[in-house]
């Protein structure tokens, strides 16, 4: 019901202004390792995060039900805008690789395996043993009042100086039974050899404050592949 004037005219109903009419400007989170989240108060005195500038974020592995932190590494594909990809700005639905490290460590403690490791030269020492390289000499003051010229050296790539931890018969039956049931897509395996997995954010940072999401596999992995693969070329030619 309208109120009406003295004259008999309508009269606009009172209403007071909104904070959210202001047209608050887009968080546009950038990829940086300075992290910076903002508190909003919005309506109704509830509280949004801004996030600003993101580089972790906890990412789910579906096929395997784990979970890890992880660091986002690069923006890679956005369906929607590629000028969100060279400004590397985290958004919702954003194609990003993130570190492949925390779940590798815990595939090699869930089923013994370690995956995406290079397969060793036959050049290669035995395991645990300490290759000298001829790349550099490091110069390293002894306790010798005269400084002396040693080799530098190297702990080949995928061996460890220490003996492996051994492992009880039950943890290696364990194991086994779960090496049974084991499946692993070959795309996510190849990733794994890079220390980069392909993932999709789920979250909102401009909203939550958080660039959480899950990996990507199957066709889903496949269509973004494709995707990423084509717009390679197209930058190439």
């Amino acid at each position: 019901m309208h109120k009406r004037r003295a004259t008999g005219g309508k009269k606009k109903a009172w209403r007071k202004k909104r904070k959210y009419e202001l047209g608050r400007q887009p968080a546009n989170t950038k990829l940086s390792s300075n992290k910076t989240v903002r508190r909003i108060r919005v309506r109704g005195g509830n509280v949004k995060w801004r996030a600003l500038r993101l580089d972790t974020g906890n990412y789910s592995w579906g096929s395997e039900a784990v979970t890890r932190k992880t660091r986002i590494l690069d923006v890679v594909y956005n369906a929607s805008n590629n000028e969100l990809v060279r400004t590397q700005t985290l958004v919702k639905s954003a194609i990003v690789q993130v570190d492949a490290a925390p779940f590798k460590q815990w595939y090699l403690q869930h089923y013994g395996i370690d995956i995406g490791r290079k397969k060793k030269s036959a050049a290669a020492k035995k395991e645990g043993e300490v290759v000298t390289t001829k790349r550099a000499y490091v110069f390293q003051l002894m306790s010798a009042p005269s400084p002396t010229w040693v080799h530098k050296v190297e702990i080949v790539e995928g061996e460890t100086a220490t003996e492996e931890v051994k492992k009880s018969n039950h943890v290696l039956r364990k194991l086994e039974k779960r090496q049974q049931n084991r499946a692993l897509d070959p795309h996510i395996e190849e990733q794994f050899g890079s220390g980069r997995l392909l993932a999709c954010i789920s979250s909102r940072p401009g909203q939550c404050g958080r660039a959480d999401g899950y990996i990507l596999e199957g066709k889903e992995l496949e269509f973004y592949m494709k995707k990423i693969q084509r717009k390679k070329g197209k930058g190439a030619a």
